[in-house]
C-alpha cells in the first residue's frame, strides 16, 4: 500500500518559512525510481505545479511564481522528499500535495502535465497570514 505522507505545514507570516516534508512507502519499485514534485491548491482554485525533482535529485524544476523562494530536495536514503519554503506570500495559501511518478522524462514533464503523477498525498495545509 502505498503511503505518502506530508507535514510541516501550518501558520505563517508573510515572509516567513517553512519546511514540507513528505515521507514516502510502498511505492512498486524504490523511492529513486521515482520522479517527485509538489503541487498546490488554493481554496477554490486548480491544483497546480508548484515544483518538480529528478530521481537522483540533481535537476529540479519550479514554476514560474516560485521567483526563487522554495527549494525542492530529496533524501534517496529516507525516501524523503521536502520544500522549502521562504519569503511566503499569502498568494502562497493552500494545501501542498507531494506525488509521484516513474522517472524516464524530462523533470519538467512532471511539473507541465506532459506526465501524470500516478501516486499522491493527502497534502498538508499551508497559511499565509498578511
Amino acid at each position: 500500500q502505498v503511503q505518502m505522507t506530508e507535514s510541516g505545514g501550518g501558520l505563517v507570516q508573510t515572509g516567513g518559512s517553512l519546511r514540507l516534508s513528505c515521507r514516502v512507502s510502498g511505492l512498486p519499485k524504490a523511492f529513486d525510481d521515482y520522479a517527485m514534485g509538489w503541487f498546490r491548491q488554493a481554496p477554490g482554485k486548480q491544483r497546480e505545479a508548484v515544483a518538480c525533482i529528478n530521481w537522483r535529485g540533481d535537476q529540479t524544476y519550479y514554476s514560474d511564481f516560485v521567483s526563487g523562494r522554495f527549494i525542492i530536495s530529496r533524501d534517496n536514503n529516507r525516501d524523503t522528499l521536502y520544500l522549502q519554503l521562504n519569503r511566503l506570500r499569502p498568494a502562497d495559501t493552500g494545501k501542498y500535495f507531494c506525488a509521484a511518478e516513474v522517472t524516464g522524462s524530462r523533470v519538467s514533464d512532471y511539473c507541465t502535465g506532459a506526465r501524470t503523477m500516478e501516486y499522491w498525498g493527502r497534502g498538508t495545509l499551508v497559511t499565509v497570514s498578511s
